[in-house]
């Protein structure tokens, strides 16, 4: 989203995708949605399955010593309160205006989101080929579509 932006004044969907090298999704997605959060925005989190979605859970709780993320799974009940709701499924009930898609995860449109991120595993040969043809279908949909690489200081650095 462009400065000053909020959730809902985009019509294009912006698509971006994280290639993760130098650290894991375990600390790269928890920086991600905070930052998201200190946005003021909501988040769903798709994993590719109910195992991952409870060890995502767990990191979310427990990933920094000082801090944790507020955000609840189905189980945990009034899913539309929670500012991050994780799942395997498809859905968002909790009225989010961000997807991040983890562990090969997929969504059938990426409409309705102002920002949807791909989070993939660059040394996982299957996880890029399963990127690139998400790279495909968001620019033939007509999104807006871009590449974060993270450079071996721990930045992200826009490369495409």
């Amino acid at each position: 989203m462009g400065v000053g932006q909020e959730p809902g004044e985009r019509a294009m969907t912006e698509v971006l995708f994280y290639h993760l090298e130098h650290q894991p999704l375990e600390r790269v997605l928890p920086s991600l949605v905070e930052r998201t959060l200190q946005r003021g925005w909501r988040a769903v989190v798709q994993a590719g399955s109910e195992e991952r979605v409870e060890a995502l859970d767990t990191l979310l709780w427990t990933y920094r010593e000082e801090s944790f993320l507020p955000h609840g799974t189905r189980r945990d009940g009034n899913i539309a309160l929670h500012p991050v709701y994780l799942t395997s499924e498809d859905d968002n009930p909790n009225g989010a205006g961000v997807r991040f898609l983890v562990d090969g995860a997929e969504t059938a449109a990426l409409t309705g989101y102002d920002r949807v991120v791909y989070l993939f595993d660059g040394r996982d040969e299957a996880a890029v080929i399963q990127a690139r043809a998400q790279w495909k279908a968001a620019k033939e949909a007509g999104c807006e579509v871009t590449y974060w690489q993270q450079s071996s200081e721990g930045r992200w650095e826009k490369k495409a």
